[in-house]
């Protein structure tokens, strides 16, 4: 959707702190009415800004905020009201899990999740959930799980927040536990979850200890630019108790960087966008 200057559109208040993008918040006594902020995504989410990268942002732009969206009785609204219901301790149906992770954005993670739900499909499995556990809320990203084959998706918008930041935000665990209860008891053929941003925002630690509590038999997939970046995140995730199935990325872009990445890492290199069939061995 394209906004033009005096259109209305609805929004919501958040945080971000992309690595790549821009970092933004909400402040400390919320959003005044007639005072101006940011767009910080492109998803809707509104806050003051902090500071951005060099990088062209199309969503990067002031906005007036008019109030708060009352039901009938003068109440504001919340995403959490229209958040799923789901019960902690539901029986986990023992879909297997495919966790996709990356050292920052835009290093092949989203390509990956695709790649695997593509070569699950090509594999007979029909019944797919796809989970965008942390980061920026996306409804794009979920419509390419969806055009890759997945039959249910979620992100954090479905657990009640517009972003899995700030770092360290209190309730996390909770969260997590439930968007995790909600996605691994469907009945299903496989879960592919990616992790947006990188290894340490997002609480992307917080939610990788409440999946390893859930599950030991994870199929790792790791998106990196580089092989140094992949030896990195290898050792970041073995200190977190995880192994890495397979690395794809930029990394894998030439002969010379695949190779390398294998060498360093002892691990197999794959590009995603190139060898479907691998992502679901």
């Amino acid at each position: 959707m394209t906004l033009v200057p005096g259109d209305v559109f609805l929004a919501t208040p958040g945080y971000r702190e992309s690595t790549r993008w821009v970092v933004g918040e909400v402040p400390s006594k919320g959003l005044v009415p007639r005072r101006e902020y940011w767009v910080l995504a492109d998803s809707g989410v509104v806050g003051q800004l902090i500071g951005d990268s060099p990088r062209d942002k199309a969503h990067l732009e002031r906005v007036t905020y008019l109030g708060a969206l009352c039901d009938t009785r003068g109440a504001a609204i919340n995403i959490r009201q229209f958040a799923a219901k789901t019960n902690i301790r539901a029986p986990d149906r023992g879909a297997p899990v495919f966790l996709v992770v990356g050292t920052s954005s835009h290093v092949g993670k989203t390509t990956a999740v695709m790649a695997v739900l593509q070569a699950l499909r090509d594999k007979g499995h029909g019944d797919l959930v796809a989970l965008k556990a942390t980061g920026t809320s996306s409804l794009d990203e979920l419509a390419s799980y969806r055009d890759y084959g997945a039959a249910q998706v979620f992100d954090c918008v479905d657990f009640g927040l517009p972003t899995t930041y700030p770092s360290g935000r209190d309730g996390m665990h909770r969260f997590f536990d439930q968007a995790l209860a909600a996605c691994l008891s469907i009945r299903s053929d496989a879960v592919v979850i990616e992790c947006g941003g990188d290894l340490f925002g997002a609480n992307v630690p917080v939610f990788l200890e409440c999946l390893k509590d859930r599950r030991s038999d994870l199929k790792v997939i790791l998106a990196a630019p580089d092989a140094a970046a992949a030896l990195g995140a290898k050792a970041v995730l073995h200190e977190m108790g995880l192994s890495i199935t397979v690395v794809t990325g930029p990394c894998t872009d030439t002969p010379t960087l695949q190779e390398r990445t294998e060498a360093l890492c002892g691990i197999p290199a794959v590009n995603m966008a190139e060898e479907v069939g691998i992502a679901a061995q």
